[in-house]
């Protein structure tokens, strides 16, 4: 049992953090870390799953979803926070639960990572080739939907009949395949394209939301809690459709448009008074995206249909709405679609880096094999690991639906926020006496509730995704018990 709850040391790991010569500088200042929340809040989340929770969850009370998963976001992230300013070295959440909570914790957590940056790749890489359709079809071209869709997909006529089948999403695979060669090559966003690409996806929200507010029909939103039935989507999947479960449905669908808001815990070391700032950084930065994206998901719902969004309107639905039920705005829809694909290329490089380098550390602690360590001779980049992770997440875009990707991205994500919370409460018990430059506020009531609410979610998402998480989490424990458990490098010291 000891071997598998053996921990690195915290004096270890921030020995080989200074050892690199990085020094952290408290230069952030609470509005610094709420800007810096918003803009790796606002992504690809927004303008795909907005369309998915309300047509296959919960109709115009997605909005009611959103305060949900505000909520569980921010209850996970005061928990977060306390970890990120206790050891504020490389690896996410991995690298922390290896030094407080063990081996096996940070092996579960390691591989949940997987789901959220991997497979959050893989939707965004499917989303981007609906909005790059969307794109050629201003011009007078469609890619044709066999090369667009995975084989589980299928084009269905106004009489129900079926006019085609998905072989391959190839566009998604493209951009996953150009993205993979350009972090291989170590290309950098420098930091004025990224504040472009915050400022235009902040005036892409904004805009829709005033421009839309005038376009809106009351009775799209009657009723605006739908009973409660079943509704079973083109690929023959069941939803629990209106009433309570139907939010909770939605609310663990659109979490997916909060990932990314741990970035405000991983900047705890850097805050001028992270007591007082920390807080106000991540509460402040859920609370500016959670009242947007309301507002965003009350206009979307109110300008098109639930219907739209089961069937033309499915796809790039923002700019569907906007084309279909916004005369005069044309020019609106091009721009947001243009600018739309221009941020999603930069989530999807984000994420693919972020999957990396959390294979990089575990390859280096010898829980997986160390071609995932390896590095170009050149570009000094994990080459090697960049190239598998394109053969992996492409086999989800190619061949995986959108909705199924970016459910089982929520469901990890939701569960590995679940042992964050409850981490911070063993911490407590185990370690009172470890500096905390930030203390989560009302322990252990704040992380029970980040349970309960992370819980909820995962219920609402249905058995098919517990399924999933399930074999996922089995497939991990093999590989642990077969692998990872021996070539451990705490196992060889």
């Amino acid at each position: 049992m000891s071997t598998l709850f053996r921990k690195k040391s915290l004096a270890s790991l921030l020995t080989i953090d200074s050892e690199g010569g990085h020094t952290l500088t408290r230069t952030l200042t609470a509005t610094s870390l709420v800007a810096l929340g918003i803009g790796a809040i606002i992504g690809a989340g927004l303008f795909v799953r907005t369309a998915a929770a309300a047509a296959n969850n919960a109709g115009p009370s997605v909005t009611l979803g959103f305060i949900l998963a505000g909520i569980g976001c921010a209850l996970a992230g005061l928990c977060y926070a306390e970890f990120a300013a206790m050891i504020p070295v490389a690896g996410s959440a991995y690298t922390y639960s290896y030094a407080t909570l063990g081996e096996l914790v940070a092996w579960v957590i390691g591989w949940d990572l997987v789901l959220e940056y991997a497979l959050g790749a893989a939707t965004v890489s499917i989303a981007w080739s609906e909005y790059l359709n969307k794109l050629l079809g201003y011009i007078g071209y469609q890619i044709p939907f066999e090369w667009c869709h995975s084989p589980m997909e299928k084009l269905m006529g106004a009489d129900g009949a079926v006019l085609a089948h998905g072989y391959m999403n190839v566009p998604a695979l493209f951009i996953l395949f150009l993205l993979s060669l350009l972090l291989i090559r170590g290309t950098k966003e420098s930091a004025f394209v990224n504040s472009v690409i915050v400022i235009t996806k902040l005036a892409i929200v904004v805009l829709f939301i005033v421009f839309g507010w005038q376009f809106i029909n009351p009775a799209n939103h009657t009723p605006y809690i739908p009973a409660a039935t079943t509704y079973v989507d083109t690929q023959g999947v069941p939803h629990n459709f209106g009433g309570i479960w139907g939010i909770l449905g939605a609310a663990g669908v659109v979490f997916f448009a909060f990932i990314g808001f741990d970035a405000v815990s991983t900047a705890a070391q850097e805050a001028k008074n992270p007591k007082r700032d920390m807080p106000i950084g991540i509460l402040g930065s859920l609370a500016v995206c959670t009242v947007l994206y309301i507002l965003f998901a009350h206009v979307l719902t109110g300008v098109a249909t639930v219907n739209d969004f089961r069937t033309a309107g499915k796809e790039a639905s923002v700019a569907y709405a906007i084309q279909t039920y916004m005369p005069g705005y044309g020019w609106l829809a091009k721009s947001v679609t243009v600018a739309i694909l221009a941020g999603f290329s930069s989530v999807i490089l984000v994420m693919l880096m972020g999957q990396s380098r959390v294979f990089y550390t575990m390859s280096k602690d010898g829980l997986i094999p160390s071609i995932f360590s390896d590095l170009h001779p050149k570009y000094k980049t994990p080459y090697k690991s960049n190239l598998l992770l394109f053969g992996f997440i492409g086999i989800f875009s190619a061949f995986v639906p959108g909705d199924i990707v970016g459910d089982m991205t929520s469901i990890g994500t939701l569960f590995a926020f679940i042992l964050v919370c409850a981490g911070v409460i063993i911490m407590r018990r185990t370690a009172p006496d470890e500096p905390r430059p930030f203390h989560t506020p009302l322990v252990p009531l704040v992380p029970i509730l980040g349970i309960i609410t992370c819980g909820l979610m995962i219920l609402g998402l249905g058995w098919a995704n517990w399924l999933r998480l399930g074999v996922w989490l089995v497939i991990g424990f093999v590989i642990y018990f077969s692998y990872s458990i021996k070539n451990s490098k705490l196992n060889k010291q």
